[in-house]
């Protein structure tokens, strides 16, 4: 539907005489207000002007908002939800550049990512984008939503909320003298293309192993690698990673090459450099005169970046970036926006942590944050807390946070809502049953919601959806085409599946 500027005029016209009543009776009785914008939920005449974007959300709200002022009306919290953490973070930011841009009042904000999922996955969606705007300073009240039982959300959302009871003494960030930043929009920072990192490439993962005492084919085939000893062939998985760092360790595999990192004195030593790298500190850089013609990991901290401006760094260097400080993300990001270069960057976060809902939500938080804004190549996440025992989660770990952060994708997206008491089927039980039949779909996003009152509406970014319509039955859609109504709930996941295979979309598993 095309709206012109006077269509366009009498349509708010409209819904000023319609919302107005209500605001009266909130006024009177001293009763609050939720203005809310949900990205799959605009309006015909928002998504004419401004399309399905963060600009057009901000602008919903901002319609009611002007009316409620105009009755003087200020009890009111407004939000901004989405089930894409990307959309959903620059939704809020602009929303808030545009009250301190305009002569509308500041408000509280409450933070949530609808329709997050269940699982590691709706944890890490929730943490990269409600901790990202909490690191801003952005949000008054929290909620995660999960398709699990309630009592699962809260604990997960004091996760990200408790970071920042100690967080006002953090080291001072300084702030960057010249950048090019816009925090409502993602714009990819430009760096030079070495090897495979970098560039228009996908953002890489590392993962370590060099807390082993020796590294054998077992524990690469936790990381799906898979190396035949006889023929010589190597086969990786999606999730295997695109680098492992040995430390001063060896791979002790006969004719095994694969990208590895390794401590610079132990790298010099090594007879068979042909896909071994050597990561150098940048303060030994200046007594350093053998360096790899193909790859070299220069490692640093945020505070380093004056000396990092300065540095004649070898040719073709990749910068492993890590911060000491508690405010990991902000200062992560003065980092990037104050260096004059454009190496690659991976970034790095070592926890001290056991592999928990803790670790999911605080590296989510720290490093998704980032990706988010276009910022990172690569990612290094670590912990020192029995790693033997989880290197292998925290390889799909970061995979995930890739992942959710819409940087580079490796497994099916799934978006599922929380369910409520207009659920008339099993939604927990059906998620994981969708889930372990279609995880491995790659970059396909299958929406899973309760019932068609939002249902479809939120799921508006999923290529399939499966919706409750009533007692035991669902609805099956294409996009936000319906394809088939009342289906029996015990035949919906195969009825979906056959959808998914008649429209070509369909790969047997490995």
């Amino acid at each position: 539907i095309d709206y012109d500027d006077k269509t366009y005029n009498e349509e708010i016209e409209r819904i000023y005489d319609r919302v107005s009543p209500l605001i009266k009776i909130c006024k009177k009785n001293g009763t609050a207000m939720r203005i809310g914008t949900n990205h799959g939920s605009l309006s015909d005449r928002i998504l004419s002007r401004f399309g399905d974007t963060p600009k057009g959300m901000v602008e919903s709200a901002l319609e009611y908002l002007r009316i409620c002022e105009d009755h003087n009306f200020y009890n009111i919290v407004l939000s901004m939800k989405a089930s894409n953490p990307l959309v959903m973070v620059h939704a809020y930011r602009l929303l808030v550049e545009n009250l301190d841009n305009s002569k509308l009042k500041n408000y509280p904000i409450h933070l949530g990512v609808t329709e997050a999922g269940e699982g590691e996955d709706g944890r890490i969606k929730s943490a990269i984008g409600i901790g990202s705007l909490l690191d801003d300073g952005i949000g008054d009240t929290v909620r995660v939503s999960l398709t699990e039982e309630p009592e699962f959300e809260s604990p997960v959302a004091s996760l990200m909320t408790d970071r920042y009871i100690n967080r006002p003494n953090h080291d001072i960030i300084q702030s960057p003298k010249v950048f090019n930043f816009s925090p409502s929009r993602y714009d990819k920072r430009e760096s030079e293309e070495i090897v495979n990192i970098g560039g228009d490439y996908f953002p890489v993962v590392i993962s370590d192993l060099s807390f082993l005492n020796k590294i054998d084919d077992k524990h690469l085939r936790m990381l799906g690698i898979n190396f035949d000893l006889d023929t010589g062939f190597l086969n990786t998985e999606d999730t295997s990673p695109d680098y492992i760092y040995v430390g001063d360790n060896e791979i002790e595999i006969k004719n095994f090459k694969y990208n590895t990192i390794v401590n610079y004195d132990k790298w010099l030593k090594n007879k068979v450099v042909d896909k071994s790298f050597p990561l150098i500190d940048i303060l030994k850089l200046k007594s350093i005169k053998k360096v790899s013609k193909k790859l070299n990991f220069i490692s640093l901290k945020t505070n380093d970046v004056d000396l990092l401006n300065q540095s004649d760094l070898p040719l073709n260097s990749v910068l492993i970036i890590d911060s000491d400080n508690d405010h990991f993300m902000p200062d992560m990001r003065a980092f990037f926006l104050s260096m004059s270069i454009k190496n690659p960057v991976i970034i790095k976060s070592n926890y001290n942590l056991n592999y928990s809902d803790k670790l999911i939500v605080h590296s989510s938080t720290d490093l998704g944050g980032l990706f988010i804004q276009g910022m990172g190549d690569g990612i290094f996440l670590r912990s020192s807390q029995e790693p033997e025992k989880y290197f292998k989660k925290i390889n799909s770990l970061s995979f995930k946070i890739l992942q959710a952060a819409r940087v580079r994708v490796t497994a099916t997206d799934f978006i599922s809502c929380p369910s409520c008491g207009r659920t008339l089927f099993d939604l927990q039980k059906t998620t994981a049953m969708i889930r372990e039949r279609t995880d491995h779909l790659k970059g396909l996003k299958i929406g899973i919601m309760g019932c068609i009152v939002n249902g479809p509406g939120e799921m508006a970014d999923a290529d399939y959806g499966y919706v409750g319509s009533g007692k035991d039955k669902i609805t099956l859609y294409r996009g936000q085409e319906v394809v088939k109504r009342a289906i029996k709930y015990e035949d919906g996941v195969d009825e979906l599946i056959e959808l998914i295979k008649d429209d070509g979309n369909w790969v047997e598993p490995k």
